[in-house]
């Protein structure tokens, strides 16, 4: 199948490239903005090893700032640009909650400027969701699993890269946003507006920058002039506000040594204005919403990161970084009167209404140390060790009562990674290894009345975990690169909902809680092409674990995490093409095969479902660009899918959008006009077309065709 999926998509680039002059990656698959750049003297900072990407032995993508304003001129947020410009990471749910998206079928790690913002010991999967994207300069994606950045990149690294200070400028810079979107047939509840601004100056010997966001959202409609309906559990997007401040600042101690400080705070709040209205999936109206109060609090994300950074550039002939970083995070989800929230001591069962609120604290530590030999040319080590205390516990927010007990996971992890220069540049080698010791530590407790309630006995369960890297590239010839490598990463296995769900008794934390980590292995084979005009890449890959996190929907409706060997496979193809010196057009298609071991006889035997990895995906893409205007049309076409094992209403349709936005350089700012859905295509979002087959609360439709226009100004 996967062959068979190389040559038909092969077949299609080339008769493409031929036909049509090139396809390229959305925004920047191989790199990367909208003018051809050299992609092997870009510097990939989420590798922690600063070398030129031609060397690292992976598919990189990178999403500059070009990219994203182009995106968010169509007002899409930052989960959603990286989900439309990545083939091969899922179509967003349109929600609050990211659960089900995922990079090459598995679950990417997502940081702010190298800060981790997960929760890994309670997923609750909101962490694409923690900056405004106004603060972000480029978007830094690492294919595959691998363990560079510590725990839970088993399908990738998405490292957002905030603006930098300002540089030997005079005077103070900036930037001025005001954006508002509406559904054009339904101006009134739909109308969201946006405005942001930072500022920032050189002052020598010290420089800034900090700036604040403010965005309020409407409701959604789809195609057919409904009202999306709400996730009143999960969170939503749509009728919320968000306001955001961002800091950076630096100060130069010599020429060689920097010390630099960012503070990111992100706030997302719901209005409570609707109330959902189930849809029918057997006769295909999706929910809807109508005016109402939302009872219990707000959903909510609440997340403020803060990292101190020095760098060295001349320690004993060598590069040391340290960073010290800290990340607070409060999620509150929607409430109701659920079976698990029940107990008669408080009210009578059924009419007892809360909600949970998830919440974790991280701090952590990064030392790094790179360094070549005098006595070996062409050779550099990269030598560091990383500290993380993650405590994590979920709440329910009425009561009081703990849902998730309070959970801490403590690691402390050295690594070493190679690097091998040779013949001249064209050959680099690399290989690697880092000790993960963690130690998960849980004090006694109860959990609640719905389970028993049942008496735990807390404990310190503990895993030590080595993991490997190895690779290679090589110049075949003036810009063409092959690239292979091996590379494992790991993540936890949601412990949360293990520990709130224990119903025997007399259990402990120390036999009962597997802490085994889950850990993928990734082998990836690629070309990388960038000469003149035309970029190109191309990779396949194939990950595995012997014990993956596999999420399932069990009989009473709620997604359970399972420990089953799963197998995904898939290739990635892209293109870009400069035509002319004023039209850019490109394109990129993925395909992605996935499977589990169902009854742990130690052999896959079901497909993994639209849950757990993406449909396949082909982008295209025309930039023109002429005097001071400048647009976008951009496509891309998600194939249906048949998953082996899984109930014939769980199989997902397929659909098509289309994009576009056009861009005028006045005088005094840049006017932007944009289209999402410019077709007004009627569509279930792939969640929700392909779980939940009697679910008619979450029977969601995508969004309709919607306008945003936006003023900005630089200075």
């Amino acid at each position: 199948m996967i062959r068979r999926s190389i040559l038909a998509a092969g077949s299609a680039c080339g008769a493409l490239l031929i036909a049509t002059a090139a396809q390229a990656q959305v925004a920047g698959d191989a790199a990367r903005g909208d003018q051809p750049v050299d992609i092997g003297e870009l510097i990939i900072t989420a590798t922690r090893f600063e070398a030129p990407r031609s060397t690292v032995p992976a598919t990189i993508q990178v999403i500059d700032e070009e990219a994203i304003q182009s995106q968010t001129a169509l007002g899409f947020s930052a989960v959603e640009t990286v989900s439309n410009l990545v083939p091969s990471f899922s179509p967003t749910r349109q929600k609050l909650s990211g659960f089900g998206e995922t990079l090459r079928g598995r679950s990417p790690l997502y940081l702010v400027d190298g800060v981790p913002q997960s929760t890994p010991l309670r997923d609750d999967s909101r962490d694409g969701f923690t900056i405004d994207p106004f603060f972000i300069d480029k978007v830094e994606v690492v294919f595959g699993a691998n363990a560079i950045q510590g725990i839970g990149a088993t399908g990738g690294v998405i490292n957002y890269v905030t603006a930098p200070t300002p540089k030997e400028t005079e005077g103070f810079t900036g930037r001025v946003l005001a954006q508002a979107s509406a559904d054009p047939d339904r101006f009134g509840d739909s109308t969201g507006w946006k405005t942001a601004a930072h500022v920032g100056r050189d002052f020598g010997q010290w420089d800034f920058v900090a700036g604040a966001a403010y965005e309020a959202r409407g409701a959604y409609y789809d195609a057919d002039e409904r009202r999306i309906g709400f996730d009143g559990a999960q969170g939503e997007l749509q009728d919320s506000k968000s306001w955001s401040l961002f800091g950076k600042a630096g100060v130069d101690l010599t020429d060689l040594r920097r010390v630099e400080v960012m503070v990111n705070h992100f706030e997302l709040e719901a209005d409570n204005d609707y109330v959902t209205v189930n849809g029918s999936r057997a006769t295909g109206l999706t929910t809807t919403a109508v005016r109402g109060r939302t009872p219990g609090l707000p959903t909510v994300n609440d997340v403020t990161s803060a990292a101190v950074t020095y760098r060295d550039r001349g320690l004993f002939g060598g590069v040391l970084t340290l960073q010290a970083y800290a990340h607070d995070y409060e999620g509150v989800f929607g409430g109701g009167t659920f079976a698990d929230f029940q107990d008669p001591r408080i009210a009578p069962v059924g009419t007892l209404f809360d909600q949970s609120a998830n919440n974790s604290e991280k701090q952590g530590f990064k030392i790094d140390y790179e360094r070549g030999i005098a006595a070996l040319p062409g050779f550099r080590m990269l030598v560091g060790l990383d500290g993380l205390r993650d405590k994590t516990f979920q709440a329910l927010a009425l009561t009081g009562r703990f849902w998730v007990p309070e959970t801490t996971y403590k690691s402390l992890s050295p690594f070493l990674q190679l690097r091998q220069s040779a013949l001249e540049g064209r050959l680099n080698l690399s290989a690697g290894v880092r000790r993960e010791n963690a130690t998960l530590e849980v004090d006694d407790y109860t959990t609640l009345y719905a389970y028993g309630p049942r008496q735990v006995a807390g404990g310190e369960p503990s895993f030590k975990e080595t993991l490997y890297n190895v690779g290679a590239t090589f110049e075949v010839m003036d810009g063409l690169t092959a690239y292979a490598s091996y590379a494992q990463g790991f993540t936890m296995p949601d412990v949360g909902r293990v520990l709130r769900a224990i119903n025997t008794p007399g259990r402990d934390v120390d036999t009962y809680l597997d802490v085994t980590p889950v850990v993928s292995d990734n082998v990836e084979l690629g070309l990388d092409y960038g000469s003149g005009p035309l970029q190109a890449q191309a990779a396949w890959f194939r990950s595995t674990s012997d014990r993956g996190s596999l999420l399932v929907l069990n009989a009473g409706g709620n997604f359970e995490v399972q420990r089953q060997r799963t197998e995904v496979e898939g290739i990635e193809l892209s293109a870009r093409f400069a035509a002319t010196d004023w039209l850019t057009i490109g394109g990129a298609y993925a395909h992605l095969e996935g499977r589990t071991d169902s009854n742990g006889d130690g052999s896959v035997d079901r497909d993994l479902n639209g849950a757990n990895i993406a449909p396949d995906r082909l982008l295209l893409y025309a930039e023109v660009t002429r005097g001071d205007w400048s647009g976008r049309l951009q496509a891309q076409q998600f194939y249906g899918r048949d998953f082996e094992g899984e109930v014939a209403l769980n199989s997902f349709e397929g659909y098509g959008l289309v994009d576009a936005v056009v861009a005028w350089k006045a005088p005094a700012a840049t006017l932007t006009l944009g289209v999402q859905n410019l077709l007004d295509e009627q569509y279930v979002t792939y969640f929700s077309d392909t779980q939940g087959p009697t679910d008619n609360a979450r029977y969601f439709a995508g969004r309709g065709r919607t306008l945003a226009v936006g003023v900005t100004r630089d200075f």
